[in-house]
């Protein structure tokens, strides 16, 4: 993750997605990233052919292969487009901009129950040793119903309103962001083999040179 706009304050923080956040996305996204990424990432881009002759690596493609043999074997009656869409409606019903802890609580246990029907009934036409876009597909919503649930267990250990998160119990008289010092980190979830299981790593921020306020208009 570069936190190439994240660190710009019209993206994150306090401010919420309006206008001019949106905007300033853009002008970030087409202008800055190109010309700053491309330099960072130069010396990787330099080191060559990366060994594939480790334990790891053997692991991971094992894993891989036994997805892709799933989805191609698997005897299902529904497209993936169907969880596709169903995914997206949660994640739009209960895990949008405004979020609480009742839809969120009900939003990973749907995400969860939907999961397992995914892999039990998809149905992936064609093989894996031609070029086949469903079982691409296949790949991403598996990935997406993974981290939609994540997402919505992240949002619902984070008790205060900051940026783009909003939870309808924390916010101030006004109806403004209500933050809270005890959620003053960065963080990062460390893969466990499923979402529930993944465990949260934390660092502190420590502010010296500012004062960490609230957003007013008055």
């Amino acid at each position: 993750m570069y936190a190439i706009g994240e660190a710009n304050f019209s993206e994150h923080g306090a401010n919420r997605l309006g206008a001019s956040a949106l905007m300033q996305g853009l002008a970030d996204g087409y202008f800055v990233l190109p010309y700053t990424i491309g330099n960072y990432l130069s010396k990787d881009i330099r080191t060559g052919p990366i060994s594939t002759e480790s334990i790891e690596f053997e692991e991971a493609e094992a894993k891989v292969k036994s997805e892709i043999d799933h989805f191609i074997n698997n005897k299902g009656t529904k497209p993936v487009d169907y969880f596709h869409k169903r995914l997206g409606k949660i994640m739009w019903n209960k895990c949008g901009m405004a979020r609480n802890e009742k839809e969120l609580n009900e939003a990973i246990e749907e995400i969860s129950a939907l999961r397992d029907e995914f892999y039990k009934d998809v149905r992936v036409p064609g093989n894996a040793n031609e070029f086949n876009e469903e079982l691409a597909k296949a790949g991403r919503v598996a990935d997406f119903l993974e981290l939609g649930e994540l997402f919505a267990k992240d949002a619902l250990v984070r008790e205060e309103s900051a940026g783009g998160h909003f939870r309808e119990e924390y916010q101030t008289a006004e109806g403004e962001a209500q933050r809270r010092k005890e959620f003053q980190f960065v963080s990062a979830w460390e893969y466990k083999g499923a979402p529930k299981d993944a465990e949260l790593h934390k660092e502190e921020l420590v502010y010296e040179n500012i004062e960490v306020k609230e957003r007013s208009y008055k």
